[in-house]
């Protein structure tokens, strides 16, 4: 099958689901063939830690074709065993540890050729308020799509929705009931339990859990938008929205989400009823980090410091502020979350201290990635400012390291000046520039 048939295979599984809304779809995993499994192979990073059977992705490719037909047979004939996720920890910027998950390659693969199937049929239903890991929808959408809502619709309150311990406390009994609605196709289903109850090896014990979705793997985060697609999405849409005064929009990142209304008893509605329907399916508000705000134009002037009255919130990275435009207008402006600042520049910190005796053009190299991956993100439109500080910071930052190599001879600013010639940094640039308020809505 080529990568046309492929995609054929795909507009009929999503054209199924669209013609059949609201009915459950029984056949399904007779598209998942040698080629299917192929692109799912394509699609997996291949630069993830091994998981418990210590199988690197360049191991799997060595005999890459009967790997993949032995993993298609078990998968069809209900043999597979899902292995275990091993547990393995991150650092935090405030001294914590993250948790994560880290599967076989081969279950990543796995979980691959299964999320295609479901991404077929789930993006029919899937709404517009919907952003994270979905195929062409991004951060930056989400953002703009917000900014648009506060800008044309005169939206001024705001629900700032933090949900507890998310990923680990999703029910599976209500999970699968969910499912039920749309897929129940027996080998998408008997996968799926199998990574529900696949558990997590840490420290040799091995550990079980009825609540959370699967570690590590890409089957989590769509688990995950299946599951706040019918708790919140569609609540909000089809329950909420009509029984409201004014204009409202929610937009939702993966577990990341904001609500917006015109109207702040339509708000304060709204949020004295959030808690009972997240807790109806097993969820909890976070009680710190839920925040009503009062969102109201405070700049006045230019006088008015907003960032710094309680008028603001932080998503996905981005503290919303009133501003004024460079032609005098008031708008919404996104900057750069200081947290996330202070950790961008940590990082520089930590790299630049470990690797200040490696060679200058070396360490130009990665100081010019590290700093093209945070234009990537945070250069937006209207955080020019915070941009060119970060770019400041990182060759100061740069000077402080390569002034501690050991020579005895201070790296002053005069020299440092003349090795950027040389080496110059990338500039602060915006990357994602504003389309006009009427494209960013659905």
């Amino acid at each position: 099958m080529s990568l046309t048939n492929l995609s054929t295979q795909r507009q009929r599984i999503a054209e199924l689901a669209r013609t059949k809304r609201s009915v459950a779809l029984s056949t399904l995993h007779h598209v998942i063939d040698l080629e299917w499994m192929k692109e799912a192979y394509r699609l997996t990073r291949k630069d993830g830690a091994p998981g418990i059977d210590g199988v690197t992705a360049d191991d799997y490719a060595t005999n890459l074709e009967d790997n993949l037909l032995g993993l298609l047979d078990r998968i069809k004939s209900g043999r597979y065993q899902a292995p275990p996720v091993r547990r393995a920890y991150i650092p935090k910027t405030d001294g914590s540890r993250r948790p994560l998950g880290v599967p076989t390659f081969e279950d990543k693969v796995a979980q691959r050729a299964i999320v295609m199937v479901l991404e077929a049929v789930y993006e029919q239903d899937f709404l517009n308020c919907s952003f994270g890991f979905r195929r062409g929808r991004s951060a930056h959408q989400a953002l703009q799509y917000l900014r648009a809502g506060f800008m044309s619709q005169g939206l001024r309150w705001v629900i700032d929705i933090d949900i507890e311990r998310y990923f680990d406390s999703i029910p599976h009994s209500h999970l699968r009931d969910f499912l039920d609605r749309r897929v129940t196709d027996g080998v998408i289903r008997r996968m799926i339990d199998k990574w529900l109850k696949a558990g997590v090896l840490e420290d040799g014990l091995l550990r079980h859990a009825t609540e959370g979705s699967p570690q590590g793997g890409v089957i989590s985060p769509c688990l995950s938008n299946i599951f706040l697609h019918h708790v919140l999405d569609e609540w909000f849409e089809f329950e909420v929205r009509p029984r409201l005064k004014g204009r409202c929009t929610l937009v939702r990142f993966a577990d990341d989400a904001v609500m917006a209304f015109e109207d702040v008893l339509d708000a304060k509605r709204v949020l004295g009823v959030l808690g009972r329907r997240l807790a109806r399916y097993g969820l909890m508000l976070h009680p710190d980090k839920t925040r009503f705000v009062d969102f109201r134009n405070t700049v006045s002037n230019g006088t008015t410091h907003p960032e710094t009255n309680g008028t603001t919130f932080t998503f996905l990275g981005f503290t919303h502020i009133w501003g004024k435009s460079r032609a005098g207008k008031t708008v919404v402006r996104q900057v750069t979350a200081k947290n996330r600042y202070a950790r961008a520049l940590a990082t520089v910190t930590a790299w630049c201290r470990s690797n200040r005796h490696q060679p200058i053009p070396d360490q130009h190299a990665h100081l010019t990635a590290m700093m093209r991956g945070h234009y990537a993100y945070y250069g937006i439109t209207g955080n020019a400012r915070r941009l060119s500080w970060y770019a400041r910071q990182v060759a100061r930052i740069w000077q402080k390291w390569l002034s501690r190599r050991g020579h005895g001879n201070r790296l002053h600013w005069r020299r440092f000046a003349a090795l950027l010639t040389r080496y110059p940094l990338p500039a602060a640039r915006i990357v994602h520039r504003y389309t006009t308020l009427s494209e960013a809505l659905p």
